[in-house]
């Protein structure tokens, strides 16, 4: 009877491996030490997740390299009009970077903590966006209609000022859902977490009517008083200039909003049709459940991945190229500008002809003067007195003033013949 506790210790270690079935082999490309939720990250045979990511880090990678330019050049940015520029296109770089950064959240699977950040950060990052496409787009309107444009620090505290909301509504969504309810942070119906971008999307709106507004009137409607037709002249390359930087502007803002138009119209009605469709299988022995499940929140993933490479190659990158490029030079000669000396003249160099008129001129006069004076035999001293001379006669020695001081004021007649 001894074997029958051997038998027992057996049959319990069959049946614990049996209701523990050994862990599936991770898919090629990953490692055992991989976590099945992180996986996707890392798998070759469904290679949507590896592609979305690589698109995903290249885009974090642009923007912190043309942040860092920003940085580097901005003490070479002199004009203060594209100056004020650098602070709103400053936060939405790094803006753009935590949103390249939470995509990959959504890839990955769901965990209590990762549902919380996902829900937490969606809507203030997007918030972050549009509030700077809202700033730039109020200092272009300034500065087309003839205005100081505010100060970029100004700019974006505006824009962070803005974005506040969102982070508020954000906040109070999750703490009434998860917190005080007790609902799980990843069960959340698609119509409550659209309704919480609902303020999103109004900067978003704002942001290309003010945009569309510069680009069209050119902001008429804020000018003051019209300027004299030289001014005016002189500020038309400038504000065409501004213009250019609203209609990226508006390119930008356009993109987006039909983004969000096809993200919204799928994640609200083409995600139910699906889970719909998947329940109706499942019903009837289906195993589509896996498939809606891997359509759900990569979704989001690919919104955010497109959202911000709209932003990086629409608005990014061109207004840092026009805010680093230098101005045109003006025609009209300041001149009590001394940033620009004239080089020297050199010695080797002919002088201009009219500096020459007057030297043969005088010259002339001055031989015809004392040719009479010698003639005369009158000489013109400096005070005005008039001496007696010596007249001039050809080929007879003619002595100076000097030599008449060293023989005691008389000469010889053998000296004169």
């Amino acid at each position: 009877m001894a074997v029958s506790p051997v038998i027992i210790c057996l049959l319990s270690l069959i049946g614990y491996g049996s209701s523990h079935p050994s862990p599936p082999p991770p898919p090629r490309g990953c490692s055992v030490d991989v976590e099945p939720p992180y996986r996707v990250l890392c798998d070759l045979e469904s290679v949507w997740g590896v592609v979305l990511e690589a698109v995903a880090c290249s885009g974090g990678l642009a923007s912190l390299v043309l942040a860092v330019l920003l940085l580097v050049k901005l003490r070479s940015i002199s004009d203060h009009a594209r100056r004020s520029g650098v602070g709103p296109l400053l936060l939405l770089l790094g803006t753009l970077l935590g949103i390249f950064s939470i995509s990959l959240a959504f890839l990955v699977g769901k965990n209590q903590v990762l549902c919380v950040i996902r829900r937490a950060f969606w809507g203030p990052l997007f918030a972050l966006c549009f509030s700077s496409l809202l700033v730039q787009g109020v200092r272009l309107r300034r500065l087309v209609a003839g205005k100081t444009s505010p100060s970029g620090s100004s700019l974006a505290a505006l824009g962070l000022a803005l974005a506040l909301v969102q982070g508020i509504i954000s906040a109070e969504w999750v703490l009434l859902t998860v917190v005080r309810e007790g609902h799980p942070a990843c069960e959340y119906p698609p119509l409550d977490f659209a309704l919480t971008c609902s303020y999103t999307l109004g900067l978003l709106l704002i942001a290309m009517g003010l945009s569309l507004g510069v680009v069209l009137c050119g902001g008429e409607m804020m000018a003051e008083g019209a300027g004299g037709s030289e001014e005016d002249r002189e500020g038309g390359s400038e504000k065409r200039r501004w213009k250019c930087n609203a209609v990226w502007l508006f390119l930008s803002s356009l993109a987006s909003a039909l983004l969000w138009v096809a993200w919204l119209g799928f994640y609200l009605y083409g995600s139910q049709t699906l889970r719909g469709k998947g329940k109706g299988e499942r019903l009837g022995g289906g195993g589509a459940k896996k498939d809606v499940k891997v359509l759900d929140e990569p979704a989001l993933a690919v919104a955010l991945v497109i959202q911000g490479w709209i932003l990086l190659l629409f608005h990014a990158i061109p207004e840092a190229h026009l805010c680093l490029r230098n101005p045109p030079q003006s025609n009209t000669q300041d001149f009590f500008d001394t940033t620009h000396t004239s080089p020297p003249p050199h010695f080797g160099d002919e002088l201009p002809t009219h500096s020459h008129r007057p030297f043969p001129e005088n010259q002339a006069f001055s031989m015809e003067e004392h040719g009479a004076t010698l003639r005369s035999g009158t000489y013109h001293s400096s005070h005005g007195s008039v001496r007696p001379g010596i007249a001039f006669r050809g080929h007879v020695y003619q002595p100076t003033e000097m030599a008449l001081v060293m023989n005691g004021g008389t000469v010889s007649m053998d000296e004169t013949h």
